[in-house]
């Protein structure tokens, strides 16, 4: 079998299969999802995206859908928002065919002293230092739950993305940090609790990439 990374991650792909029997199983792998999640709603096809890349039928009930998301981060994907991911591995996942729309993915791992010193990571940091840049922009957030919560503070002061993916996992601020985007007046998708990391955020941001693209 022989299965190749693919561009087009979204609902009814067969995630770059490339022989018959790939096909077979990515196709019957979606079939049992369906299954699973029992929803064909817009939320239902990024539930049904997350549980294939987790292979965890928890999710479907774990991702939370703030101030009309889908439609901010569909529309702001057409329009070519830059999207800016927490870590190398968020920014590596996401589908390259979002380039035909004119995104640029930048991952802003940046360290310096006065980051240092104010105990920040170097994602908080690097996004600090983005600040107005991230005003109508798609961030997303797959590890880092000390980058939501310097995220969730900047938005307060009015830095403004048009959608929010937040996603770290961890038992140490990832269930809070995650709470604290859900409060904001932003659409955002997050998931609940300590569960998360980059499969989950990498799915959503390429499943609203196919969504753009019909």
């Amino acid at each position: 079998m022989s299965i190749k990374k693919s561009e087009d991650s979204g609902s009814g792909s067969t995630f770059g299969a490339l022989t018959e029997e790939a096909r077979r199983i990515a196709e019957r792998s979606q079939e049992i999802v369906r299954g699973i999640v029992g929803d064909e709603s817009p939320e239902g096809k990024l539930k049904q995206r997350v549980v294939m890349a987790t292979g965890d039928p928890a999710f479907k009930d774990l991702l939370r859908f703030t101030n009309n998301p889908i439609n901010s981060g569909v529309e702001a994907i057409k329009k070519g928002v830059p999207i800016y991911t927490d870590i190398m591995m968020v920014k590596a996942g996401i589908s390259r065919e979002v380039a035909a729309f004119g995104s640029e993915v930048v991952c802003w791992l940046d360290q310096d002293e006065d980051g240092l010193e104010q105990n920040l990571t170097r994602a908080s940091t690097g996004f600090r230092k983005l600040g107005e840049k991230l005003t109508g922009s798609i961030v997303v957030i797959g590890n880092a739950p000390s980058a939501a919560l310097t995220l969730a503070d900047m938005v307060v002061e009015r830095i403004i993305p048009a959608l929010i993916i937040a996603t770290p996992v961890g038992f140490v601020n990832a269930a809070e940090s995650k709470e604290e985007i859900r409060g904001l007046a932003v659409p955002s998708i997050t998931s609940v609790g300590t569960r998360g990391g980059t499969p989950v955020a990498v799915a959503l941001v390429n499943a609203l990439i196919t969504m753009a693209k019909l």
